[in-house]
């Protein structure tokens, strides 16, 4: 299907659902949400999408890990400050942070001494006995509705489960130490196994969801966990396993990892994953130029003033944003366009950076991407 020329009727605003049916305004978008959710992770968007803002984020209570992490989004109300934390899948206690708004294990005793435990000690969730018929009858034609691109999040991927287990640095060592490499291989494979299940229910019981936010971080502020060598070798085989059994099920699968990581990009691409949203912290512009052909990349304006820049927060930044005259708003916008959106070369844009978000950014910004790929 082609895509049509712009239409500047299509920036008029209407008013329409938004969040647990709450109204926003929105601009005429010529495909709603579903269908451009889809043609946005097939490579063919119609404009510049925004992702985790235009998904509708769905995050079940029947999932433990998600009430252990302190975050539940669905059809039913939900309150971390009284309701978060406890037993994640593997009975690991979480301890819910209000301060920060999120969830670490409790800390003291590992859950496993070794790696090596994990045969013997680990017990495996009973997934067959989660109310997955509950959960449909609540969501499904109410949270989940034909109009809309419900993308699930799931805690915790490969690496992060391992650190729920063995707290960080027993994590990094099991990774890295050759007596411990072999337990680790066979505790991801037999994960694998078991995601691929939750998946399969996942597909059965929500049919609606066909994209998936996985949440794996692998690196710090400066730079990675552990070596590309390393994570190839210990963790990508397991992924490309899991994502190959999504991509089955006509599932889009896109890799939620913080960190500075852009020398671990190919590994996101040979593990199978659709997309990845770098944060701030990396030259988004250099891992567009590298790898947007092979991985959809969330970008993000990088010809911000160096003034503006240099202010310590990003709400400070944003608010020096929206002081700048309008027409230097709609040119910044147009210049990021015009950099990383391009038809054949897509990305979408990074949640991350919110705060360039002034109403004439994203009119321009929708304007000039439909523009660009309807070329």
């Amino acid at each position: 299907m082609s895509i049509p020329a712009f239409d500047p009727k299509e920036l008029e605003y209407i008013e329409v659902p938004g969040f647990m049916g709450m109204p926003m305004k929105t601009f005429q978008y010529p495909l709603n949400k579903r269908e451009h959710g889809f043609a946005m992770f097939s490579r063919k968007p119609w404009w510049q999408g925004m992702q985790a803002m235009d998904a509708a984020i769905f995050v079940p209570r029947i999932i433990p890990d998600d009430i252990a992490r302190g975050m539940i989004v669905e059809n039913s109300r939900f309150d971390a400050d009284t309701e978060a934390g406890g037993p994640d899948m593997f009975g690991v206690e979480w301890e819910y942070i209000k301060s920060v708004g999120g969830s670490m294990v409790r800390p003291g005793k590992p859950f496993l001494e070794d790696i090596s435990e994990w045969e013997e000690k680990l017990v495996w969730p009973d997934i067959d006995a989660w109310d997955w018929e509950g959960s449909a009858k609540l969501n499904n034609g109410t949270y989940l509705r034909e109009d809309t691109f419900p993308q699930i999040w799931f805690f915790s991927g490969y690496f992060e489960r391992l650190i729920s287990l063995l707290e960080f640095e027993g994590a990094a060592m099991a990774l890295m130490d050759e007596d411990s490499q072999e337990y680790v291989h066979s505790f991801f494979n037999k994960l694998t196994d078991l995601y691929i299940r939750i998946f399969d229910k996942i597909n059965e019981y929500f049919p609606l969801v066909k994209c998936v936010f996985f949440h794996d971080d692998w690196g710090s502020q400066r730079a990675p966990f552990f070596s590309p060598a390393l994570a190839e070798e210990m963790i990508v085989p397991y992924m490309k396993r899991l994502t190959d059994h999504l991509h089955s099920l006509g599932f889009f699968c896109e890799i939620h990892s913080c960190g500075s990581n852009e020398m671990l990009v190919p590994c996101y691409i040979n593990a199978g994953w659709d997309a990845w949203a770098p944060q701030l912290m990396n030259d988004c512009y250099s891992i567009y130029d590298k790898y947007g052909d092979k991985l959809l990349i969330a970008t993000f304006p990088q010809n911000i003033p160096e003034e503006i820049m240099a202010l310590p927060t990003d709400q400070e930044k944003g608010a020096a944003f929206a002081a700048l005259p309008e027409e230097e708003q709609r040119r910044i916008a147009r210049e990021y366009v015009d950099r990383c959106c391009q038809a054949g070369k897509p990305s979408f844009y990074n949640y991350y950076a919110s705060h360039w978000l002034t109403p004439a950014f994203r009119e321009e910004m929708y304007k000039q991407s439909r523009i660009n790929y309807s070329k």
